[in-house]
């Protein structure tokens, strides 16, 4: 089951019942514990004005009792504050990821922790996904979490391509937006320790974003479309080469490490209302601590 879905139930239900207890229900229980022990009181009247102890002690404890939460109570009202700390914070704020394949490599390596901003592209409530506030769009080089158009069960990490009304054109391992080449600098290797491959690494300038790329040099140029390919009507294929016209309201996304990505090159477009966020901080990686910090 969705988590955004059972922790939005689990808080539901638990504020339910925190409220209950609160408004409802202590009440109750504090009048009905202090009836009794003023009853008690009140039968041994005598006792408790000539200073027995045992006496003034029991109706203190019969007060504490009757006016105790339930454990029941305790164990799943009682932990409403902080789910709806954690509710508010992963839906709202910032949602934690974990990294599963080295598709980004260079910038994110299988094992990387990440941070997702949830408002900067606008926030939406959870489950129903319904547009709450607006926000910016995302840019060019902008890396960023969505929901796999093939199956929105699953979330995808890429980086930004293509805007709306952009002309996107891989030819030859080469990247072309409206035309315009974006210029690759030779930055030595990158050694895949999953696939123990040594890759060539590049410093890409997407449109003014520079960051790190890796390519394979024994693999040729590929981009074929899959079966639910969301866009094939603005899009061309040719001898594994691929130039796309984005459409409104999406974006166009490929993988830093380009010959290991499946991508939109091969399933389409990502619609901007299946954006997760944007990724911005690496805050973990048990393997290697030193990759803690912001994502380029």
């Amino acid at each position: 089951m969705n988590f955004s879905l059972v922790l939005m139930l689990l808080t539901v239900a638990t504020g339910i019942i925190w409220c209950l207890d609160r408004f409802l229900w202590r009440p109750k229980r504090l009048a009905r514990a202090k009836e009794e022990a003023d009853r008690f009181t009140e039968l041994n009247r005598s006792a408790i004005d000539s200073g027995e102890m045992s006496v003034i002690g029991e109706a203190q404890s019969i007060y504490q009792k009757l006016s105790a939460q339930p454990k029941w109570i305790e164990y799943t009202g009682g932990f409403f504050p902080v789910i709806l700390f954690v509710f508010v914070i992963r839906s709202f704020l910032a949602e934690p990821f974990r990294i599963p394949s080295g598709s980004m490599l260079p910038t994110l390596h299988s094992g990387d922790f990440i941070l997702v901003n949830k408002y900067e592209y606008g926030l939406r409530f959870p489950v129903f996904n319904f547009a709450i506030t607006e926000g910016s769009a995302p840019k060019r080089g902008d890396v960023i979490v969505f929901k796999y158009p093939l199956d929105e069960n699953v979330d995808f990490i890429k980086r930004v391509i293509g805007v709306p009304g952009d002309e996107i054109r891989y030819v030859d391992k080469k990247l072309y937006v409206n035309g315009k080449l974006q210029e690759t600098t030779v930055d030595g290797t990158f050694f895949d320790k999953e696939t123990y491959t040594d890759l060539k690494q590049f410093d890409e300038n997407l449109d003014g974003v520079v960051h790190k790329i890796v390519e394979n040099d024994k693999v040729p140029s590929m981009a074929r479309p899959v079966q639910g390919h969301n866009g094939l009507n603005q899009c061309l294929y040719n001898m594994g080469d691929v130039v796309c016209r984005v459409p409104k309201d999406h974006f166009f996304v490929m993988g830093d490490n380009r010959d290991n990505s499946a991508d939109s090159r091969y399933w389409g477009f990502v619609a901007r209302d299946k954006i997760v966020g944007h990724a911005f901080y690496i805050w973990l990686n048990i393997s290697d601590m030193s990759r803690i910090g912001s994502i380029h």
